[in-house]
């Protein structure tokens, strides 16, 4: 395949783990002195406009990636949502842990949306969602965010747990990358 792509982003997990999971991309992260604030009211109108964004500053000849996640809680109606960066200020295991505390039911799901712009302009999505249920405590070394915390359905271990290898292959931003290339007509082989 070969493709490079600038992703949108100063996030450097998440350029390596979207690299594990689109095999044959090399992804490299936007060089720009700033990026918008996030405005959209869902994850794809922010994945798109950071696309969009990068889009217009990238050379002609590079492929472009907008991506945005986040985590959606049961108890907590749904929050933090779009705004889990903002929500999270880098604190995302003890903020997490503390809007749960005596709280039974503790349903979570992270999504991600990725949008790809082709050199010719040409706009992909791909979406991917990973249910599972926000721990006590956290657990593991592996991961970023609320990894340490987040326990995958059918699985009793947290994603940090899991490890790099397991979230390449099964993570809301795995699910969405294998989406995009599906979009784009790549088969796995």
């Amino acid at each position: 395949m070969g493709v490079v792509a600038l992703l949108c982003s100063r996030n450097e997990h998440k350029r390596r783990e979207l690299e594990r999971s689109l095999p044959g991309w090399k992804i490299e992260l936007l060089d720009v002195d700033e990026y918008p604030e996030e405005q959209g009211e869902t994850f794809y109108a922010n994945a798109r406009a950071k696309a969009r964004y990068g889009r217009a500053r990238a050379p002609a000849e590079a492929w472009v990636l907008g991506e945005d996640s986040g985590l959606e809680v049961a108890a907590l109606e749904g929050r933090p949502g779009v705004k889990t960066a903002r929500w999270a200020q880098g604190r995302h295991v003890e903020r997490i842990l503390e809007a749960l505390q005596g709280v039974a039911d503790r349903r979570a799901r992270y999504v991600c949306e990725l949008v790809a712009i082709a050199p010719d302009g040409r706009e992909t999505r791909g979406t991917g969602t990973l249910e599972g249920t926000i721990s006590e405590e956290p657990r593991g070394s592996e991961g970023f965010g609320f990894d340490p915390v987040f326990v995958p359905q059918g699985e009793r271990r947290t994603v940090a747990e899991l490890g790099e290898e397991w979230k390449a292959r099964h993570s809301h931003r795995a699910k969405a990358a294998s989406a995009l290339l599906a979009a784009l007509g790549y088969r796995e082989s």
